[in-house]
C-alpha cells in the first residue's frame, strides 16, 4: 500500500501542519512516511503545499504526480491541484471558502467547511484540524487516536492548543448530514 496525499493552501492555513501531523501518525503507526512541504517566499499569505507519501514499504520517492488524495483549502490551491488526482481518488474542497464547481466527474468530491466550523467552535485557526479529522475518517489511511497523540507530543505542555484542536479534530471526523458531501 502506497498512498499520496497534496496538501494545499496559503500560507498560514496550516496547511503543512496537516501534513506534518499526517507523518507524524503515521510514524507512530509503524509505516514509512515522506513528508515533502513546499511554500512560496512570502510563507503567509502565500501559497503552500506538502506531499505526504504513506507506505508500508520503504517509499522510493516523495514527489506525487498522481495523488489519490488532494485536500484544497482555498480556490488557487483547487485550480493548481485539481487535475494532479488520480481518476478514482478524493478531492478533499474547504467549502468556506471554494466556491466553483469541480469540472472532473471521475473523483470523488468531499466538501468541508473547514473555515466556518472553526469559528463555530471559537476557533478560527483550527480549520486545518477541521479538514483533518475529515480527511482521517474518509481515508482510513491513520487513526484519529494517533493524530491525536502525535498533535500531545508536538504542542508538549501546551494544554489550550491540545484541547482547541481536539475538538477540531473530532468535529471534522464527526461530520455527516448536510455539512459535507459524501463523508
Amino acid at each position: 500500500m502506497l498512498v499520496k496525499t497534496i496538501v494545499s493552501g496559503f500560507g498560514g492555513q496550516g496547511v503543512l501542519s496537516i501534513g506534518l501531523s499526517l507523518a507524524q501518525a503515521a510514524m507512530l503507526e509503524g509505516k514509512h512516511v515522506t513528508y515533502l512541504p513546499s511554500y512560496g517566499a512570502e510563507v503567509r499569505g502565500g501559497t503552500a503545499n506538502c506531499t505526504v507519501a504513506i507506505s508500508d514499504e520503504e517509499i522510493a520517492s516523495p514527489v506525487a504526480s498522481a495523488p489519490e488524495f488532494v485536500i484544497a483549502m482555498n480556490q488557487p490551491s483547487l485550480v493548481k491541484f485539481e487535475n494532479q488526482v488520480q481518476s478514482g481518488g478524493v478531492l478533499f474542497l474547504n467549502s468556506s471558502l471554494i466556491k466553483s464547481e469541480i469540472s472532473r466527474g471521475d473523483v470523488e468530491i468531499v466538501s468541508v467547511p473547514a473555515d466556518s466550523i472553526a469559528k463555530e467552535l471559537g476557533s478560527p485557526k483550527s480549520a486545518n484540524m477541521v479538514m483533518l479529522g475529515a480527511f482521517i475518517r474518509k481515508s482510513n489511511i491513520i487513526s484519529l487516536p494517533s493524530v491525536v497523540e502525535g498533535l500531545k507530543s508536538t504542542l508538549k505542555g501546551k494544554r489550550e492548543l491540545i484541547s482547541i484542536n481536539e475538538k477540531a479534530l473530532a468535529a471534522g471526523y464527526d461530520l455527516s448530514g448536510p455539512r459535507s458531501e459524501k463523508l
